[in-house]
């Protein structure tokens, strides 16, 4: 499989000369001219390398970078520029550009270049899928005493020693692999197979072929029988990760799995029979989908028996201490270092800050901060540069008075405005809400 590339370059005759070229060598080429163009391509197909100019007429190919690989962890950015300059280049390698490439005088590296990152890519795809992974996971062990996340992990608690399948709803970077983990420990299939699946990192056939498997000659290259991973999955769990991007034809394959406990593999005419779990899980409203056309309605209400729904990062702010400090921990024992300690200034910035990427993004800014470290106390300037300036610096803006007020607003955003459950999750009673939502002169 050569790999499927995108191109975004606002020259026409340039794009359409790459593109040509790049398809001589075998891969699958899609062509935008412009950041927004391109957005929408990556949104339905699976692209496993951007090549993309730094000059587009909507935007910059650096600060494309960062928002795409949080979208798109596993696939790689190349920039390409008509005029080098260093501080571009050190700045996108530091976005987590694989290359930064000059127009004309590095055209001999782009064909090497493309092979190499779609072999990168190949292979963390082979590593994203998990069979019985190494780590003890438990419910009980799960981080954080917020009521949201109390109450996610109590109704997974109930959930876990039954066979239903499960849908866990949250926003990149919330956990649900940790949950799905935990509740197949929980469950009365722990001693069996737990396989994830991450359903975005593959396109249609792909993902087809790694689910239900093939028979030997069911197309050019199947020289052997493979056992898909629904197969593999027998009398355990299988987690869809992104289940939202699933092919709707393949829904229709997974619903039969879920109805009549079996499928039939590529190239195969009989039907395979298996007892599995299914954990979906995704960070799109599936409702809307259904709607949207994009999501089968009795898929839906197959997965959406239980539903738990993992709270974003900036729902549960008060967690952000013990977080800290377990993820800390975590990879000071992974790099046998010291753990070092927040200063009181730096969690202060941590707790005012819009977490987009949730735990995820915290984790890594955790881990950038203890590099830059001397391994003793993470100070604010260890923080990233654009984390930093966001934070007033006023002692006021900093209290905790201030963390309380910002937390009181979250929770208000999370519910909708409803006060009682707001007061519910927060652990109040409801005239304490009034009282303080008065005392912050926020709206009543």
């Amino acid at each position: 499989m050569a790999g499927s590339i995108l191109l975004i370059d606002d020259e026409d005759n340039l794009r359409k000369l790459l593109s040509r070229i790049i398809q001589l060598e075998g891969f699958t080429v899609y062509e935008a001219a412009t950041l927004k163009a391109g957005w929408k391509i990556a949104e339905k197909e699976c692209i496993d390398v951007v090549l993309c100019d730094v000059k587009l007429p909507d935007g910059s190919g650096v600060d494309f970078i960062v928002p795409f690989k949080m979208k798109h962890p596993l696939a790689e950015v190349i920039l390409l520029t008509a005029y080098g300059n260093i501080s571009d280049g050190v700045t996108a390698i530091k976005q987590g550009a694989l290359d930064y490439i000059t127009k004309g005088d590095d055209n001999d590296r782009i064909i090497p270049l493309l092979h190499q990152a779609v072999d990168k890519v190949l292979l963390q795809r082979k590593k994203i899928i998990s069979v019985k992974s190494t780590v003890t996971y438990s419910l009980k062990n799960i981080i954080g005493n917020s009521p949201a996340i109390l109450e996610a992990i109590a109704l997974a608690k109930k959930i876990a020693p039954t066979n239903a399948n499960i849908l866990l709803l949250g926003e990149t970077g919330t956990g649900k692999e940790v949950f799905a983990n935990a509740i197949h420990a929980e469950s009365k299939r722990s001693t069996e197979t737990f396989i994830a699946i991450n359903c975005s990192a593959f396109n249609k056939e792909l993902l087809e072929g790694e689910l239900f498997g093939h028979k030997a000659g069911a197309y050019t290259g199947a020289v052997k029988d493979k056992k898909g991973l629904i197969e593999l999955a027998h009398k355990g769990t299988l987690l869809l990760d992104e289940m939202g991007e699933m092919n709707i034809e393949l829904q229709a394959k997974l619903l039969r799995v879920i109805e009549n406990g079996e499928f039939i593999k590529l190239g195969d005419e009989k039907t395979t029979k298996v007892d599995i779990r299914i954990i979906a899980a995704t960070n799109r409203n599936l409702a809307d989908e259904v709607t949207k056309g994009n999501f089968r309605e009795d898929l839906f209400y197959r997965l959406n028996g239980f539903t738990i729904n993992l709270p974003s990062l900036n729902s549960r702010v008060e967690d952000i201490p013990v977080l800290a400090q377990y993820l800390l921990q975590s990879y000071a024992a992974k790099e046998k270092i010291n753990s070092p300690q927040i200063q009181q200034q730096t969690m202060a910035i941590l707790l005012r800050h819009i977490w987009k990427g949730n735990i995820r993004e915290l984790k890594n800014v955790l881990e950038r901060a203890c590099i830059m470290s001397d391994g003793n106390i993470i100070l604010p300037e260890h923080l990233p540069y654009n984390i930093q300036q966001q934070q007033p610096n006023t002692t006021d803006q900093l209290s905790l008075a201030s963390v309380e007020k910002n937390h009181i607003q979250k929770v208000l955003q999370y519910t909708k405005g409803n006060k009682t459950k707001a007061a519910e999750l927060m652990g109040i009673g409801l005239t304490t809400l009034y009282r303080k939502l008065e005392e912050y002169q926020l709206p009543i």
